[in-house]
């Protein structure tokens, strides 16, 4: 058995999660921790709600912004802050928890979806549940993945969060939400994709 199967899940509220970071912040200021942090503020009630729904056979992706994440499925602080000590706090990952986060941009997404892929495949009941911060909906990645999730009909569900902020950029001023000037119309085709629908000798 892992010794963390023997730790007690905690209960994770508000006040803890804030309390949590403010802890981290302490070990940071202190020189304990070599390696940048990307901690979590001011979702602490929306998360909460989102992980009401979240089983712990269910799979959950996250960015480099992982903490609040990882507390809210693993519920297991010290297994999280000794992975953040360890100089993993963009990038903690538990096959025990069913967590996986990533530093790179988008770079979840299709991880995502081939995850969902494999449920659905074994029919095993479990969930994905991918968050992205909102310059990372931004990008085709997402577009795309979003498209073939909802196409198959995927175990997943996919959770913008939105601060408006892609690192120091605001998002708005970035894309500008404007659209492109698209026109779209449909027809029949009257011959198939190549040639003209029948075989000829040459």
């Amino acid at each position: 058995m892992d010794k963390q199967d023997l730790i007690e899940k905690v209960s994770i509220d508000k006040e803890y999660l804030m309390n949590f970071e403010k802890e981290i912040v302490d070990l940071y200021e202190a020189g304990k921790i070599h390696s940048p942090i990307h901690l979590s503020g001011g979702n602490e009630d929306q998360l909460i709600e989102i992980f009401k729904n979240v089983k712990d056979e269910d799979w959950v992706f996250s960015t480099w912004r992982s903490h609040y994440h990882a507390l809210l499925k693993s519920k297991n602080p010290e297994w999280l802050k000794n992975e953040i000590l360890e100089d993993r706090s963009i990038h903690a990952n538990s096959n025990q928890y069913k967590i996986f986060s990533s530093a790179i941009v988008g770079g979840i997404l299709p991880i995502a979806v081939g995850t969902a892929m494999g449920i659905r495949q074994k029919n095993s009941g479990e969930h994905v549940w991918c968050f992205v911060g909102d310059m990372a909906s931004k990008m085709g990645a997402f577009s795309e993945c979003t498209q073939y999730a909802g196409g198959q009909d995927l175990p997943i569900t996919f959770v913008v969060e939105d601060n408006g902020i892609g690192v120091y950029t605001p998002t708005n001023e970035v894309w500008k939400n404007g659209r492109a000037d698209i026109i779209k119309y449909e027809y029949e085709r009257r011959y198939p994709h190549y040639g003209i629908g029948k075989w000829v000798d040459f």
